[in-house]
Formats: structure tokens, sequence, C-alpha cells
């Protein structure tokens, strides 16, 4: 099949979503799908107001419109709602080509935070973006139910994977963590205001905290709690690393769609602590025991006070996280990708 991908997140970004992309588009190249790309490094960028370190493609129309014209896809999937996403979804609406959407960020609630305003006040544009989608493609039930109220009805179930020959027990912890006061309290994730690190560096429990990561916050959380440790980015076996030195993870978002990060530790034999909302509640379950609320040893804990959900979470068993972190493949989530596609009818369609 001809898949082309349209995102306006891709390399060098390091977030969820880019690691999401990049991993199902090297499992689809590896199951022999011809795929074309249509990412911001391709373009002229300009950086986002606010994120400086992710770049938006500028004058892309033109451009997107001549490569889906000669591209001959058999299937269309716009990633995301940037320029690009918005160009391709013109050229899928004037053409009557079907197409696909995913819901990766809940950009209403980060507006909301930047500008005091409400987040309904912005759902209206998201809305307009993914309402023509064939299908709309999302991580958790939780998120297809929302999406559903509001207004988005057909989504397609796309899990998550976990890169199971990196994120494993039994790895080396990061050198640069040894000796630390314990417990080890872990954070991994891009340092910004939505992402909600303060409740992480204000807990009480006692210990070391640590911080993996980059962002517009990192300056002024570094100012802010000078005893936490801050190690920047770290990717591959480094980040396998900081995790294998963790007692616990902690997530305290209260808006991400899923949490990448939160099943590799998982997979690495490290417990969850986060609040009870979307993303910790559909990963870790509401009793700290897995989605559905189910029976057997604690993987995490869930809590309105964060501190006392890391002090829960330092009791689950290692042995148990690990076995739900090796629940998620890249293969299972590729096999769900192919299947929300929606297939362009007729390939003539596609030529201007």
């Amino acid at each position: 099949m001809r898949i082309a991908l349209v995102s306006d997140a891709w390399a060098p970004q390091v977030n969820g979503v880019t690691r999401t992309l990049r991993a199902t588009a090297a499992e689809l190249e590896r199951r022999g799908h011809a795929l074309e790309t249509i990412t911001p490094d391709q373009f002229a960028t300009l950086p986002c107001p606010t994120y400086p370190d992710i770049r938006l493609a500028i004058g892309c129309g033109a451009s997107v419109r001549r490569r889906l014209d000669a591209g001959g896809a058999d299937a269309i999937h716009i990633a995301t709602e940037g320029p690009l996403g918005w160009a391709a979804r013109r050229w899928c609406l004037s053409r009557g080509v079907p197409f696909s959407t995913s819901f990766h960020t809940r950009f209403p609630d980060y507006l909301a935070m930047r500008t005091g305003l409400s987040a309904d006040l912005f759902w209206p544009l998201v809305r307009r973006f993914h309402a023509p989608a064939a299908a709309i493609m999302a991580a958790t039930d939780s998120l297809a139910d929302e999406l559903a109220a509001r207004g988005l009805p057909q989504t397609r179930r796309w899990s998550r994977g976990v890169d199971l020959t990196l994120f494993a027990p039994g790895t080396a912890p990061l050198p640069a963590l040894a000796g630390l006061p314990r417990p080890l309290q872990l954070h991994v994730g891009r340092l910004a205001v939505e992402k909600n690190v303060a409740a992480f560096l204000t807990s009480t429990v006692p210990g070391t905290k640590v911080v993996v990561g980059d962002g517009p916050d990192r300056a002024r959380l570094e100012q802010q709690f000078p005893d936490a440790i801050f190690l920047g980015a770290l990717h591959g076996t480094d980040l396998a690393a900081a995790y294998a030195a963790a007692d616990v993870l902690v997530f305290p978002s209260r808006t991400d769609t899923f949490g990448l990060v939160m099943i590799e530790a998982l997979a690495s034999g490290v417990p969850i602590a986060g609040f009870p909302v979307p993303g910790p509640l559909d990963i870790i379950g509401p009793a700290g025991r897995g989605p559905g609320d189910r029976a057997g040893r604690r993987i995490g804990a869930i809590d309105p006070d964060l501190s006392r959900a890391i002090g829960q979470a330092l009791s689950a068993d290692p042995a148990a996280c690990a076995a739900e972190g090796r629940r998620y493949s890249w293969s299972h989530c590729t096999d769900q990708f192919v299947d929300a596609l929606c297939p362009v009818p007729d390939r003539r369609a596609l030529v201007a």
C-alpha cells in the first residue's frame, strides 16, 4: 500500500507524537508499505510561538498539493493540526478524497493555559479540522469518548507501543544517578506549562527528584527548584538507563492524551504515580492495577494528592510493572493504524 503521512511533528522535535509517528513509520516500511512523509524538515520553517524548538512549515500549500497530486497514495493520514495538516486537509476536500486524522494533543487545553481563556473557545477550530475525516485515530477509549462528546464520534483506536529491546528490567542504571538519596523519583517529558512539572517538584516525598527533558520552562524550573536534578533530554540507551535508576516515574500532567513515557517506565519495571485523569487512568487504572481495574498486583497509584500517589506507587511490584509494559507493542499499534486508514476508492481521484 502507498501511504501518505502528513505531520507537523517530526524530527528533530522530541516528544511523544514524533516518537509514535516515527516508530509507526518504521514498522510500516518494514512490512513493505511505500510511505511518503510530508513533514516540516522538507520546508522553510518558523519557530512556533512559545515553543521555539518546534518549527512550523511556511508557504507549504502549493508544494503539498503538488506532492499529493503526484503521489498516487492509496491512503492519506493527516497526523496534526498544523500548517501541513491544514494544507493536506484542503487538498483532500477539494479532490473529494477520504482521509484519516489523529488526535494527539489537547491544543484547546494548552491554549487555555497560555491565554487564561476557556478551552471551550478553541474547540470549534479543532472540531472543524477533524470533522471531515473518515476516521479519527485516538489512543484510548476515554479519549474517544471525550471526542464523541465534542461532536467527533468517528474515532478508531490507535494505541501506543514500547521498544522492548530497549526498555526492559535489568538495564544498567545511569551512572550520573548513582548514590543519590532514595527513593529516586523521575519525571520524563517536555518542560512546558501544560506538563504541570511543578506539581511533581513541590511534592513532599523525601528522596531525590530527577527531571529528564527540555522545553521552554526549563530555566524557570531549574531556578525555582535548585535541589532537583535536571539532565536535559535523553534518548536511546541513556533514557533507558535513567528509567532503570528510578524507583518511581511521576507523571503530573493533567492534559496528555496518553503518556508514552508511562509505558516505557512500566516496561522497565518502574511503577507510575499520577493524578486521576485520562492518560494515567487509562494506563495505570483507578486502583493502580492496570486498565479496567483488573485484579492483580499494583503497577502504580492514582490520587488527587500527588505525594500520596508517589508513596503508594513505591510499594508496587516491579515484575508486575514489567509484565504490564510488555502488553504494548509497536507491531500491534501498526496493525491498528493500518486498519483505521481510509482507502482512496479510485486512484484517478488523485490526479489534478
